[in-house]
């Protein structure tokens, strides 16, 4: 594949729940979709935060898929061991671009899953999911009789205390078109916002339950059961990267439900406005995958989009989620 040098700088099931009617003196929401999101001519599309220091590769190769987020790695078969500076540099990457893409890797197995998955943290397992064959590996198979519903805007596990802070995805068999998986850059998305939305949201906090999508196909009594280990939690509306610093816009759909201290209204309309900010293409990139092509994303720093539009081929997937920290 040719690359061209790029000199800019730098649950398994989800669904929504409608919220219980509002009394009638209160006035209806105007439509999310009127809100301003039209924007003609540049966006402010920075790969890092302002002043950052380029990175040199020695090991890696880099093809950028979009000046600020997305690269496809050359250079490293993730089936052998992975040293010290091979990890740094696949750290950096990482940090850098958000989310990075390896083609090819036909040796890959469960153990190689794992190791890669270490180079960054603890393995941490999704309580909703299908359990693979090894231990924090999630394997999620879609077909006409298991149809594939990722298909909203949202961060991993944002609903724990200490979401996941990364995640890794191996295409075990993929349907012949469609399936392809899209991300969105959270700290760009962040940094186009106006400035009086940042001084409005600076400081806020939100609530993020798994309940509305989650427990939507529960029973009373799971929901409960699940609720003694996975109350609610608050999350800043802007969170620092525990990484590289830089502020990240973190409200989601399915798991955001609403901001602390504003009526429902007012929470209603100003989750409304930020949730679309992931739906920006500008902010965007996106990956077809083949067999044995591995993705790992940065949870903090971007949103993802499973596209379902491969229904009812068959698509099988396994992912290792990165154990997070809390986020401030």
């Amino acid at each position: 594949m040719a690359c061209l040098d790029i000199d800019t700088p730098g649950i398994e099931l989800i669904l929504t729940v409608e919220e219980a009617p509002m009394a009638a003196v209160v006035a209806t929401p105007k439509p999310a979709l009127d809100k301003p999101l039209m924007h003609y001519g540049r966006r402010v599309l920075d790969r890092t935060a302002p002043g950052s220091a380029e990175t040199e590769y020695r090991i890696l190769g880099i093809c950028p898929l979009t000046p600020h987020i997305g690269a496809e790695i050359s250079g490293v078969d993730l089936s052998q061991p992975i040293g010290d500076d091979l990890a740094e540099e696949l750290r950096q990457a990482l940090l850098e671009w958000k989310v990075i893409f390896f083609r090819d890797q036909h040796r890959f197995a469960s153990e190689h899953h794992v190791a890669l998955a270490a180079v960054w943290g603890e393995p941490e397992v999704n309580p909703f999911f299908p359990k693979g064959d090894t231990v924090g590996v999630s394997r999620l198979a879609k077909d006409a009789m298991a149809v594939g519903n990722e298909n909203i805007w949202h961060s991993d596990h944002s609903f724990m205390a200490s979401p996941a802070l990364g995640s890794v995805l191996r295409a075990v068999e993929v349907p012949s078109a469609g399936g392809d998986t899209m991300w969105a850059d959270m700290a760009v998305a962040y940094d186009n916002l106006s400035e009086p939305m940042k001084d409005r949201i600076d400081g806020l906090t939100a609530v993020h339950d798994w309940v509305p999508s989650w427990g939507a196909v529960m029973t009373d009594e799971q929901i409960a059961r699940f609720r003694e280990t996975l109350p609610p939690v608050e999350h800043p509306v802007v969170v620092r990267h525990p990484q590289s610093g830089r502020k990240v816009l973190y409200v989601n759909e399915p798991f955001t439900t609403r901001i602390v201290g504003l009526s429902d209204t007012e929470s209603r309309e100003l989750l409304a406005e930020l949730v679309l900010q992931a739906r920006i293409p500008e902010f965007q990139v996106r990956f077809r995958w083949q067999p044995d092509s591995v993705a790992i994303w940065d949870n903090i720093a971007v949103q993802h989009y499973a596209i379902n539009d491969y229904y009812p081929q068959r698509r099988v997937m396994e992912r290792i989620a990165i154990a997070g920290v809390p986020l401030s």
